[in-house]
Formats: structure tokens, C-alpha cells, sequence
């Protein structure tokens, strides 16, 4: 398919400087346009690539129509040549692209025209891929948005099932007329509907992150709130916790960290969770809160299998390391991004320290409460 022929209007009274600027401009369709009025009824019409406005054309001045067609949209990529000796000025003001004397010869007239035609051809082919960019930019985000409302509604109706067959595994295991080992079965059964709740919170909050809807409900949280924090982080785990040697180290006292300390138990839930993985039966496991200068140190940390160096890098983002565990099971990683974006919303800081057979350390901070040193100096001025 050939793209159409260039068109250029010609605006003034004298028919013969048309005819004669055609004469010059192979593949192109050269106008004749006699005053403003017709300029205005023939741009409806049909749109110019090039305009030349002579400023000795009579009746309504090209001065004041100029900036209303400037205005319209489908002629954003028309180029404006003002022509004349006299009214340059209020023709360059109002907003013509480029001026050229009405003496100038016919071929300088030719050659600014077909400067300003290739101009405009570079401008509509930039247009039309801006253009095709936007289309599929607004395709990308219209699917972005189904994907992410697909995931909330299946995650969060996951969510009550997964809970109500969680209960359901507990009283069966409760009950004393279950076997010995039917009741392993059912507790093997219980802990991996357990990781199936935490995969499908943890990515329910990774998208609310994403999308900025994680609204944190922050408390001031001393050292006995991170005490029964990380009680409760061990009880979300689930009984595999009882075949690991764990060990909880709170310094007293601390100065309270400004945290969500829901957010603060899911955070130590999936970081107890990616040890107890990685380690096996009797394996090691550490935790321990302290106080730094303006934060506070959360670690924990394992004896386990250790991180390949290779995984490092991308551990924390999401599907990004897909790594067998010691257990058989793939981890996707959903946990430990949930754990960077939650710790970065706070203010925190999080990393990793590992060597392949040596366990694996993971730190991160939250910051102090402000309030708290307000009040301090508020109380040194009383």
C-alpha cells in the first residue's frame, strides 16, 4: 500500500505563485486556498502536511485563524510557513513554524517546503509508533489489571477453604481414636495446608505491595511485642518446628521499633519457615532481636544446606530462584520477596549472608519510633 501524495495549501490571492510552487514539488498535491474563510472550510476538509501564508492576503487576517486551526488536534503535525515582506511578525507570533521573504525565488520557496514535508513525514512515522507503544501499553496494563484481580479473587476465596480444612486436620489429630500413624499423616497433612495458606497470603500481599494497597498499622513495639511475635511466627509454622533445635534470644529493654506487628509475624513466619526448609531434622535455628544505634537487628539464622552463591542475587524477587529444598519441595522464593517489600515499606533494610553447606544468616531492620525520641528531648526541656 503507497502512502498518499503530500499535501500542501497555498494561501493567498495570487493563483499563479500555486501553480507556479507546484511546478517545483514532484508528488505532491500543491492548493490553491484564496483567504482565510476557505482555509478554515478546506482544512475541515482535508489536512495540509504544509501551509504557506501570504501576508498580503486580503480580508480576514491569517494572524488571527492561525492560532485557532494550531488549536485542532488532527493538525498537531502541520508545519505553518509564513510568506511576505510585511506582517511577518504578527504571522510568527501567532504561530507560524518558519518565515521566508515573498521575494525569495521559487526554488528557495521549493526547498524550504520540502524540508519542512520531510519534517513532517519524521514526525507522523514518530507519531504512529508513539501511538502503537500507547496501544500496547494500555493492552499491558489492561491485562496487568485482570491478572491482578484474578489473583486476589482466587487467592482470597483459597484462603477460607484452606483455613476451614486447617481446623478440620487439627481436630483429627486431637482426636484419641486416630492411630499412631494415621495421625503423622494427618500432621504431614496439616503442615502442608499450612505452606499452601502462607504461599497463598504471601502472594495476595505481594500484590498489594506491587500496587501500593498495603496499608501498615503501626505500633510502637517494645521488646516483649517481639517476644510473643515470634511465639506466634512458630505457631503459624506448624509441627515440623518441634524436630528443629530452636533458640530465641530478645534483648530487654529496647528502645520500640515503629512497626505492624502482623506484618512483623508474617515476616518472621516466612523467614523461620525458609530455615526450617533448608535444615534437617535437629538442624539449628536461631532468632535473636537487638537494639542498633536507630533500629532494630532482627536475625535469623540456620545450619542448614546453605544458599549456592549463584542464587544470592535474585533471592528475594519473586519466581525468580526455584531451588529444591532438603524436604523435596521447589521453593518459588514468593516468601522471601513478601519479606523484602514488607521489611522496605517499613523503612528497613534486609540481606542474607550464606555458604553453600554452612546455613545461612538473614538480617533485617526496622526503624525506631520517632515519637519516642520527641519525647525524650520533650522531657529534657520540662
Amino acid at each position: 500500500m503507497t502512502s498518499p501524495a503530500p499535501t500542501v495549501f497555498v494561501v493567498t490571492a495570487e493563483r499563479p505563485r500555486a501553480v507556479q510552487l507546484a511546478s517545483t514539488l514532484a508528488q505532491t498535491d500543491v492548493l490553491f486556498i484564496q483567504d482565510a474563510e476557505t482555509l478554515l472550510r478546506e482544512a475541515h476538509v482535508r489536512v495540509p502536511d504544509v501551509v504557506l501564508l501570504y501576508s498580503d492576503t486580503p480580508g480576514v487576517p491569517l494572524s488571527q485563524v492561525l492560532p485557532m486551526l494550531r488549536q485542532r488536534q488532527e493538525l498537531s503535525n502541520t508545519w505553518w510557513l509564513a510568506v511576505g515582506t510585511h506582517g511577518l511578525g504578527e504571522l510568527l507570533a501567532a504561530g507560524a513554524d518558519a518565515l521566508i521573504s515573498d521575494a525569495s525565488p521559487v526554488e528557495a520557496l521549493s526547498l524550504q517546503v520540502q524540508t519542512m514535508l520531510r519534517r513532517v513525514g519524521q514526525a507522523r512515522i514518530a507519531s504512529e509508533r508513539v501511538g502503537q507503544l500507547q496501544r500496547r501499553m494500555d493492552t499491558w496494563e489492561h491485562e496487568e489489571r485482570v491478572r491482578d484481580q484474578l489473583v486476589h479473587m482466587l487467592v482470597h476465596d483459597l484462603k477460607n477453604p484452606i483455613a476451614a480444612v486447617m481446623g478440620l486436620l487439627e481436630i483429627v489429630q486431637d482426636d484419641n481414636r486416630v492411630p499412631d500413624d494415621a495421625r503423622d499423616l494427618v500432621r504431614i497433612a496439616r503442615d502442608e495446608t499450612q505452606h499452601l495458606l502462607h504461599l497463598a497470603a504471601n502472594m495476595l500481599d505481594v500484590r498489594k505491595i506491587q500496587a501500593g494497597k498495603m496499608n501498615l498499622r503501626r505500633e510502637l513495639m517494645f521488646s516483649p511485642m517481639f517476644a510473643e511475635v515470634i511465639e506466634q511466627a512458630r505457631g503459624d509454622i506448624g509441627s515440623g518446628l518441634r524436630e528443629r533445635n530452636v533458640r530465641v534470644e530478645v534483648q530487654q529493654d529496647m528502645s520500640p521499633a515503629d512497626a505492624d506487628p502482623e506484618i512483623v509475624r508474617r515476616i518472621m513466619a516466612n523467614l523461620i519457615s525458609n530455615a526450617l526448609k533448608h535444615t534437617t531434622n535437629g538442624g539449628m535455628i536461631g532468632i535473636s532481636v537487638s537494639m542498633l544505634e536507630d533500629a532494630v537487628h532482627v536475625v535469623v539464622q540456620d545450619n542448614g544446606e546453605g544458599i549456592p552463591e549463584e542464587d544470592i542475587p535474585n533471592l528475594f524477587a519473586a519466581f525468580e530462584q526455584s531451588r529444591l529444598t532438603l524436604h523435596g519441595r521447589f521453593d518459588t522464593g514468593m516468601g522471601l520477596a513478601f519479606c523484602k517489600m514488607a521489611v522496605e515499606e517499613h523503612g528497613g533494610t534486609i540481606g542474607v549472608e550464606s555458604e553453600r553447606g554452612l546455613g545461612a544468616t538473614f538480617r533485617f531492620t526496622l526503624p525506631l519510633s520517632r515519637d519516642t525520641d520527641e519525647d525524650d528531648s520533650a522531657d529534657l526541656l520540662v
